[in-house]
């Protein structure tokens, strides 16, 4: 990783601006959710991504971009430019399908920060941003992970940490259930790594860049769950009756 610049010591913690990875068409929810994107579907009486963005403010996000694809004006007239939920809200619809780490690159032009937050609009989980960015910091990340603890990762494949959580390995998904570590698509980025992601075609965050940054930057901090997320209907079902009991 020569050439990118050197951390400076002695960082401040300003309130983070954050993507949150809305591209999805959902297509294993088909018969539940038909008229909407899948971060959309309604979960506990609002739009699930609506809970991530209440969660983003009340740690001091005021400043968000979508990264939308498939009916992206949907979560565009739901939004607006978020002065209803006390932020600044933004849009960058991809061109193309363009991936995870895809669409983050495609719309880096809206961050004005050099470290920003990113979250996949299809799950949820009780993370403490400022624990992350102190640990990022510390090992002067150029990418860090929020990760918990589950009793089947099969779904969901794991990934394996060494000490001070530096990032080992991220293993294939298992047909027999297992427990382990998951990413919970909640991850903290320095604005010079996501340069490096090529523009203009498909990049994976999960099969391509972080599997490239193993050995080169990539840590992790283990929280806590529950971890939810819509991805298949049986899932959607469980995160409907966890935020109904909230």
């Amino acid at each position: 990783m020569s050439g990118f610049r050197e951390f400076n010591e002695g960082t401040s913690y300003k309130p983070l601006e954050a993507m949150i990875l809305v591209g999805g068409k959902g297509s294993r929810l088909e018969g539940l959710v038909n008229d909407r994107p899948k971060p959309m579907a309604e979960v506990a009486g609002r739009p699930f991504v609506e809970w991530l963005v209440t969660a983003l403010k009340d740690q001091g996000v005021r400043r968000l971009i979508f990264c939308t694809g498939y009916m992206s004006e949907v979560i565009e007239a739901h939004f607006h430019d978020g002065r209803q939920w006390g932020m600044e809200i933004l849009y960058s619809r991809d061109p193309i399908p363009l991936g995870t780490a895809g669409a983050i690159r495609y719309a880096l032009g809206l961050i004005r920060s050099d470290r920003f937050l990113v979250m996949n609009g299809d799950s949820y989980c009780h993370v403490d941003i400022r624990r992350l960015e102190e640990v990022h910091v510390a090992h002067a990340a150029y990418a860090s992970l929020w990760l918990v603890s589950v009793d089947d990762c099969s779904r969901y494949g794991s990934v394996t940490i060494g000490e001070g959580g530096v990032v080992h390995a991220f293993n294939e998904k298992l047909p027999e259930k297992q427990g382990g570590l998951i990413s919970a698509g909640v991850y903290l980025f320095e604005r010079q790594i996501v340069e490096s992601i090529p523009e203009g075609r498909a990049v994976s965050l999960e099969t391509d860049f972080f599997p490239w940054l193993i050995g080169n930057g990539l840590y992790a901090v283990v929280g806590e769950g529950p971890f939810l997320d819509i991805g298949t209907p049986e899932a959607y079902i469980a995160a409907q009756k966890c935020f109904e009991k909230d």
